[in-house]
């Protein structure tokens, strides 16, 4: 069942970046939700109600989860969910960027077993399940093997770098940022960076995906307080995210604990 649900999600996938890259290319309506929840266009729409028909459809005893659907209380009643995000990174899908992603998953009792994170602008596609390990466009990749944290690379965005955060002074990291947080994970998943740090309370549909691409990929991630994620919880969002090989992880968790 792994692989099929691995096979599914990468069709589903593709068949989104193939709608999205359509709305890209033309004029089409954007909006921002209430409450500050952020911008969502008819792109964003018209992704997740194929990816609702196709995956259910597949799959109808699967519960759903994705950003753009009203959240339905019975998922917590199913095995196995899929947690969805139709495009992660909006922002820079309305201004023409490159790094907005699909990001897919199936979680099962908690645990993410089968992800895809597809950037169609960039022909990337990162899948895995679990035990079978992670590969972008059918190549394996591996985590940093990185051991300090001095020096490392790092994913966040401006508020993970507060003082506030670091009671024992902030290790000196080299900066970077992507727009999508899906794919921040999967970079660090590639190896490319050596860390991703996020501390504010993060989506599920936003990291489910990524995480099982970097536990696949031999890094360790965790939730800001070094606990594990779990998924399809009641109020969908976990405690942040802290992703890095073993040993930067475990320096980075020192770090913001004192």
């Amino acid at each position: 069942m792994l692989e099929a649900d691995l096979d599914l999600l990468v069709a589903a996938a593709r068949e989104a970046g193939e709608i999205a890259l359509d709305f890209a290319g033309r004029a089409h309506q954007k909006w921002e939700k209430p409450d500050g929840a952020g911008p969502v266009t008819e792109a964003d729409l018209a992704v997740n109600a194929m990816l609702e028909a196709k995956l259910r459809e597949a799959r109808p005893d699967y519960g759903w989860l994705s950003e753009e659907s009203p959240d339905d209380p019975d998922r917590l009643t199913r095995e196995r969910v899929f947690v969805i995000d139709p495009i992660d990174g909006t922002r820079s899908f309305i201004e023409g960027g490159e790094t907005w992603a699909h990001a897919l998953a199936v979680v099962e009792n908690g645990t993410v077993t089968a992800a895809v994170v597809f950037l169609p602008v960039k022909d990337k596609l990162y899948s895995a399940a679990v035990d079978e390990g992670a590969w972008l466009n059918a190549r394996p990749i591996r985590a940093s093997h990185r051991t300090r944290v001095e020096g490392a690379t790092m994913l966040a965005a401006k508020p993970a770098y507060e003082s506030r955060h670091w009671p024992g002074g902030m290790p000196v990291l080299v900066r970077h940022y992507r727009p999508s947080l899906a794919y921040r994970l999967a970079l660090v998943a590639e190896g490319r960076f050596d860390a991703m740090l996020t501390l504010r309370d993060s989506w599920e549909w936003d990291i489910a995906a990524g995480a099982l691409l970097l536990a696949e990929a031999g890094a360790a991630v965790s939730d800001r307080h070094g606990g594990p994620l779990k998924f399809n919880n009641p109020h969908p969002q976990v405690h942040g995210v802290v992703a890095a090989g073993p040993d930067v992880h475990s320096g980075l968790l020192a770090g913001l604990h004192g």
